[in-house]
C-alpha cells in the first residue's frame, strides 16, 4: 500500500538507465532494448507522467566506435570517446522516440550549470518547455566540456540523476541497472540472491549490503545508486532501484508490482530555492559555529546569530552561499549570509546590540536568517 501510494502521487519522473543496460555484448548500442525503453518511457507519458530520462552510454559508445577495448583513463581521450559517442546515443534515441511520433531533446550539463542559480532555473525552464512540446529530455553530462576528471564531476550519472530529480522537482527516480535491485545477500550464488524490497532510510546497516562492485562499462555501482536514493529522498522524492532488462520493467513499476527495492522519501519536498542551496550549489565560504548555535538551529529552529559564530573562512560577499560547520568541522546546513566574510570576523562571537554599534545602519540581527537556511540531515 505504501508503494502504492507514493506511485499514485507521481506527475513527474525521472529515468535514469546505465551504461550496461544500454550496450549490447560488443559494447555498442543496443538498438532493440533503447527502443523497448524509449516505448516504455513514452508509455509513462500516456498515464500523465512528465518522464525525463539520464542516459549513460556516450563514453561506451564512443570507446565501441573507436574500437577501443578498454576504457581510456585519462581525460582527453575520455572528452573524445564522449564526443563520438554522443552523437550516437542521441540520434538512436531520436530513431526510437520518431517511431511514436515524440522527440529526443538532447541535454547537455556540467556541474556549473546547476551551481549557478540563474542557469539551474534555465534549466528547470528548460525541461518545463521540453515536456510542454512533447519532447523527451534526454539528459547526459558534458563530458566535451568537462575540465576537471569526467569521474569526478557529478560523480556519475547516478548522481546527476539524483540532481536532476532535485532540479525538476520530481516525485520520484527510477534508476534502471544490470541488476534486480539491492541485494541482502550480493555475493550469493544469483539464483540465491534476495532483493530487499523496502528501505526507510539510507544508513550504514543498508551500506553493508553492498558488495561495492561497479557495473560492466560504467563508472557507479550500488555505492553510487544508494548516494543517489539519499539525495532523492532528502528533495522529498522516492527511488525505485530495478533491472533495466526486466520485461516491461517501467509499466510493471507503475501498475503496482513490487519490482526492485523502493527507497523511501525522508521528507516532504522542500521549495525549489532550498533545494538548490542544499544539492545543487556549491558554497562560496564556510562559517564554524559553536555548540550553542547549533544546538538552536538544529533543534531550536532558530536563525544564525553573531554571538555563535566562532570563525568565517574563505572569501566572499553578503548574499553569498556558505556552509554551516560545527566546531569538529562538520556541516550542519547550508544559507545566504548577510555579512561578507571580513563582516563575520568582525562581528563574531558579538552581541546583538554590539553588533549595531560597530556595523551602523545596514546591521542585520542575524548573520543567516531562519528563511535563507537548509539543515542537512
Amino acid at each position: 500500500m505504501q508503494r502504492r501510494r507514493l506511485l499514485d502521487r507521481v506527475k513527474k519522473l525521472v529515468v535514469k538507465i546505465g551504461t550496461a543496460s544500454l550496450s549490447n555484448a560488443q559494447g555498442g548500442l543496443d538498438e532493440e532494448q533503447v527502443s523497448r525503453l524509449a516505448e516504455q518511457v513514452l508509455g509513462l507519458r500516456g498515464r500523465g507522467i512528465m518522464t525525463a530520462v539520464v542516459s549513460s552510454g556516450a563514453i561506451g559508445a564512443g570507446m565501441n566506435a573507436l574500437g577501443l577495448k578498454e576504457r581510456p583513463r585519462g581525460t582527453p581521450e575520455l572528452q573524445a570517446c564522449a564526443a563520438i559517442g554522443q552523437g550516437r546515443l542521441i540520434a538512436l534515441y531520436e530513431k526510437c522516440f520518431r517511431k511514436s511520433g515524440a522527440h529526443a531533446a538532447q541535454v547537455l550539463l556540467t556541474r556549473d550549470d546547476v551551481h549557478d542559480r540563474r542557469r539551474y532555473l534555465n534549466a528547470v525552464n528548460c525541461f518545463t518547455t521540453l515536456t510542454a512540446y512533447g519532447a523527451v529530455p534526454i539528459i547526459n553530462e558534458n563530458d566535451t566540456v568537462s575540465v576537471e576528471e569526467i569521474d569526478l564531476t557529478f560523480g556519475d550519472n547516478d548522481r546527476l540523476a539524483a540532481l536532476v530529480t532535485s532540479l525538476a522537482g520530481a516525485d520520484m527516480l527510477v534508476l534502471l541497472t544490470d541488476v534486480e535491485g539491492l541485494y541482502e545477500n550480493p555475493d550469493a550464488p544469483p539464483e540465491e540472491r534476495r532483493v530487499v524490497p523496502l528501505i526507510s532510510r539510507v544508513d550504514e546497516t543498508v551500506r553493508r549490503m553492498v558488495s561495492g562492485r561497479r557495473s560492466r562499462g560504467g563508472t557507479g555501482g550500488m555505492n553510487s545508486k544508494l548516494e543517489a536514493a539519499g539525495i532523492a529522498a532528502a528533495s522529498g522524492a522516492a527511488t525505485i532501484i530495478a533491472g533495466a532488462r526486466t520485461p516491461n520493467v517501467l509499466a510493471r513499476i507503475f501498475d503496482g508490482e513490487p519490482l526492485g527495492t523502493l527507497v523511501l522519501p525522508t521528507r516532504d519536498r522542500p521549495e525549489s530555492r532550498k533545494r538548490w542551496m542544499r544539492f545543487g550549489s556549491r558554497p562560496a565560504g564556510t562559517l564554524v559555529v559553536d555548540a550553542g548555535a547549533r544546538l538552536a538551529l538544529c533543534e531550536g529552529g532558530k536563525s544564525l546569530l553573531p554571538s555563535g559564530v566562532r570563525d568565517a573562512r574563505g572569501h566572499f560577499q553578503a548574499g553569498a552561499l556558505v556552509s554551516i560547520c560545527d566546531e569538529q568541522d562538520t556541516e550542519i546546513a547550508r544559507g545566504i549570509v548577510n555579512y561578507s566574510a571580513d563582516d563575520v570576523r568582525r562581528i563574531r562571537g558579538l552581541k546583538t546590540s554590539a553588533v549595531r554599534k560597530l556595523v551602523g545602519a545596514g546591521a542585520t540581527d542575524e548573520v543567516v536568517h531562519r528563511d535563507h537556511l537548509v539543515l542537512n540531515d
